[in-house]
């Protein structure tokens, strides 16, 4: 990476017209805001289909798009929505109101497949079984509610079994296929705008997959999971900064012995394809890749024990464009293997500001093989926080980031001065790449926080189109100027 910098942006929280950010004129237009801001790398999160929560870390197929992305206007043109129909499904302003989604989202997207006439392009993806296991999933989610309620033979993938279901649902499984056939072609149509304008596009990739998911079904063997397709044990972390108690993920932990066996291929397989999908590719907890915290199911997060993982084998073949998420719980281990791949690690300043003048996130400690931020979608935004504090504890806030500012005159009086001055702080930085969240550059409070860590109800935030301010722009474009990092 070249110097450079960023904006953190999930597609869900653009401004689209029917209750959620899509594929659509928003994600263009957010494009054209970071081409014009001369700001090179936009930050998306997980965009596959989620699943109960809502969470983006937990989806139902890993390789998947989520079908409340995709752009109706673009079905719309293709004849297969009506105006009026999209007229119903308008809701421009507000958090976003998953519930209503799942009850309309769907039936609207099967109305445009009834009216799809099948292509040689689509037949030609139904023949290879493109999207095979993420259809037979879907369907037989329709049917049976979740993984755990499959009949066994299914469970098994009893090939006579699965021919039989899918025979006597096949619209259904079509259905399925056509939704990510059309997902895929707005986003590689939208990464080529983005690109062309020189904006690349870094995805997200989870550590885990969910235990309900197509993954889980179609590769059981690479899980640690009882007979019964169960998590034998599960994922999460031990007590942290975000939580006292630990965080209990539920995700089934990986079958290393058995991964071993095939050197690693299904790893392997799931980072080639997610750098064909993305310019540049973080690795969610990646210090799960040197050991990772296995949790008995059933049992609390603080029950659970380090384990060792494989991130060595796993990483080896991929030099270039990763970046590790190296928050957390941090260690030796997890340090030895971030200066073996050469991976820039993360650097958030709302960490740095402890006292301590050899803390690791300090503006003057930040390395240049990193990526700095100053908070990720897990945080709080700068103003929220600041906001969090009583008059003592700003006070002494404020006298750490005096003491410890590398921009010469920045200063803060007030509260509202907070995220102003950590943002200036982090493109000053000798970081490769400063990502800096859109609620940050909005200074904007904690209710334009993304997620909170244990908590439900997140993953809601939705900015407005006017929020993509020529101003803003201008604002952004004189900070990627001054700190040469265009």
């Amino acid at each position: 990476m070249k110097r450079s910098c960023g904006i953190l942006m999930p597609v869900f929280s653009l401004p689209g017209k029917y209750g959620i950010g899509t594929f659509g004129a928003e994600s263009y237009a957010f494009v054209d805001f970071l081409a014009k801001s001369k700001h090179s790398v936009w930050q998306i999160l997980p965009i596959g289909q989620t699943t109960f929560g809502d969470s983006p870390y937990q989806t139902t197929y890993d390789r998947s798009f989520n079908p409340y992305f995709c752009d109706l206007d673009d079905l719309k043109n293709q004849g297969l929505l009506t105006t009026a129909e999209l007229e119903k499904e308008k809701s421009e302003k507000g958090k976003i109101n998953y519930g209503k989604l799942y009850k309309t989202r769907y039936k609207l997207l099967r109305k445009s497949f009834a009216r799809f006439d099948f292509s040689d392009e689509f037949l030609s993806v139904v023949n290879k079984k493109t999207f095979d296991d993420y259809a037979l999933f879907s369907s037989l989610k329709d049917v049976y509610g979740s993984l755990s309620s499959f009949p066994e033979k299914i469970k098994a993938r009893n090939k006579k079994a699965i021919d039989a279901f899918k025979s006597e649902h096949e619209e259904n499984y079509l259905f399925y296929v056509f939704i990510q056939f059309v997902l895929e072609k707005q986003f590689l149509k939208l990464k080529k705008y983005a690109n062309e304008r020189g904006v690349k596009l870094m995805g997200d990739l989870p550590l885990y997959v969910s235990a309900d998911s197509a993954d889980v079904w179609a590769n059981p063997k690479q899980f640690c999971l009882n007979d019964d397709l169960s998590p034998e044990k599960v994922a999460g972390v031990p007590p942290d900064y975000f939580s006292q108690d630990g965080q209990l993920w539920g995700n089934p932990v990986y079958d290393y012995a058995e991964m071993s066996k095939t050197d690693f291929a299904w790893w392997k397989n799931r980072i080639r394809f997610a750098l064909k999908r993305y310019d540049l590719l973080r690795i969610d907890h990646f210090r799960g890749l040197d050991r990772f915290w296995a949790i008995p199911y059933g049992k609390s997060a603080k029950e659970g024990e380090w384990l060792p993982s494989f991130g060595r084998e796993i990483l080896k073949p991929f030099k270039n464009r990763l970046i590790a998420e190296d928050l957390g719980t941090i260690d030796d281990g997890v340090r030895n293997l971030l200066s073996e791949t050469g991976y820039p690690g993360m650097k958030v300043l709302l960490f740095a500001y402890d006292g301590n003048p050899n803390n690791p996130y300090l503006p003057k400690n930040v390395c240049e093989n990193s990526v700095v931020y100053v908070g990720t979608h897990d945080n709080d935004t700068a103003y929220g926080f600041a906001k969090s504090l009583d008059k003592d504890n700003f006070i002494k806030f404020k006298n750490l980031l005096k003491t410890n500012s590398i921009v010469v005159g920045a200063n803060v009086r007030h509260k509202k001065d907070v995220a102003p001055f950590l943002i200036e702080n982090a493109y000053a930085t000798k970081s490769k790449l400063v990502v800096i969240s859109f609620a940050d550059v909005l200074n904007f409070d904690n209710s334009y926080r993304i997620n909170t860590p244990s908590t439900v109800g997140n993953w809601t935030v939705r900015f407005k189109t006017e929020d993509f301010s020529d101003e803003k722009s201008n604002y952004l474009k004189t900070l990627a100027e001054k700190y040469k990092r265009i």
